[in-house]
């Protein structure tokens, strides 16, 4: 197999992930956009307190509760989540999270900055 075409491995310890706030609580970028080369997803570990409600039109977000427990926004609709619990969130869905939780978050496809969009916002334009 050519060198160019053999799969670039990641092993990337969340102590050593880069952190930062983010709409849903503190994130640690356990796989990100700087790393486009190694996936077409991004994974970060979240800490959510209280996530404002926002939207994306082409990406798809799991949640996967690791800690904790409150409830996801979806649409409209309050939802009970708790370790253990997983959520698929498709594009165009209204979602945020009341509670303290610690959750992985998968986005598909790799999420980029201008897919992020809040309701509120929507409405001026």
């Amino acid at each position: 197999m050519p060198e160019s075409s053999i799969p670039q491995l990641l092993i990337r310890h969340e102590r050593d992930a880069a952190s930062e706030r983010s709409t849903c609580g503190l994130r640690y970028r356990l796989i990100s956009r700087e790393d486009q080369a190694f996936a077409a997803a991004w994974a970060h570990a979240v800490d959510i307190d209280g996530a404002k409600l926002h939207y994306h039109k082409e990406s798809t977000e799991l949640y996967y509760v690791l800690e904790g427990e409150g409830s996801v926004m979806l649409d409209g609709a309050e939802h009970p989540v708790h370790k253990g619990s997983l959520i698929q969130i498709p594009p165009g869905v209204v979602h945020g999270a009341r509670g303290r939780m610690r959750v992985l978050v998968v986005g598909i496809p790799h999420m980029r900055d201008d897919d992020l969009f809040f309701p509120e916002e929507s409405l001026l334009s």
